[in-house]
């Protein structure tokens, strides 16, 4: 359930919302004359969110690659391909 706050909160009840984005991992929704005006992340789940936009970015390019180019590597081609990119040889 979301968890939708007046920003005047913020500054009277900065320890409380602090605690509860902290310990849900989720956001706090603080609004200014009853209209969305922000929201209150933690850190960790910034940086989550962050990583999670990157690697949706990274696999939409993939995909118009793929859309666009036919040459396809099966799963033998990719490992051997990273094998020899770090050195490794097949017998590990």
């Amino acid at each position: 359930m979301k968890s939708i706050r007046p920003v005047s909160d913020l500054r009277n009840n900065f320890a409380e919302i602090s605690r509860t984005v902290h310990e849900t991992q989720q956001p706090v929704f603080l609004t200014k004359n009853g209209y969305g005006d922000m929201v209150v992340l933690s850190m960790e789940a910034y940086e989550n969110l962050q990583f999670e936009s990157e690697v949706y970015c990274k696999l939409q390019e993939a995909e118009k690659e793929a859309q666009i180019n036919d040459v396809r590597y099966s799963p033998k081609d990719v490992l051997r391909s990273l094998r020899d990119t770090i050195g490794e040889s097949e017998d590990v």
